[in-house]
């Protein structure tokens, strides 16, 4: 087992020092699903639910929250994001959401792009919960990240 990078040398948690290392691109993308009804479905896509547009309003709450990761991880590092997208596509028996964070620094943003992918999927509930409160959040993971002194890794 490799060191703990988060546990100094009395075993208190810290943050990790990253002024030493190198400023590269580094990108991260991450996934999960919301599960629900068909008719919850079509709502979301006719825009006919009453708290309004929800995937618009989800993306944002999704870019919003990976901007925000560092406020509620306390050991992330407060990164200066280049790019956050967060996509929606319909599947047979919900919503997947893929996000992708992207910056030039000295750490990863796996943190952000799963914050952001979270979210979005809370949102996605708090905004359809009115017509279906049984959905289920789901399936969230890292899908790959690239950049930095560990270089590029894929989920299988």
């Amino acid at each position: 087992m490799s060191k703990l990078t988060h546990i100094d040398g009395d075993g208190a948690a810290h943050m990790v020092d990253v002024s030493g290392k190198a400023d590269t691109v580094r990108e991260a993308r991450a996934e999960g699903k919301i599960t629900m009804a068909m008719e919850t479905m079509e709502a979301i896509k006719a825009n006919m639910l009453n708290k309004g547009d929800v995937l618009a309003t989800a993306r944002i709450a999704g870019i919003m929250a990976a901007k925000k990761t560092s406020d509620l991880m306390p050991l992330c590092h407060p990164l200066a994001l280049s790019k956050v997208s967060v996509d929606f596509t319909f599947v047979d028996d919900g919503i997947r959401v893929e996000t992708l964070a992207r910056l030039t620094g000295k750490t990863g943003v796996e943190m952000e792009a799963l914050t952001a992918t979270s979210i979005a999927l809370l949102t996605i509930y708090d905004m359809s919960k009115a017509v279906q409160k049984d959905m289920i959040i789901s399936d969230i993971r890292l899908l790959s990240k690239t950049g930095g002194k560990s270089g590029e890794w894929w989920a299988k």
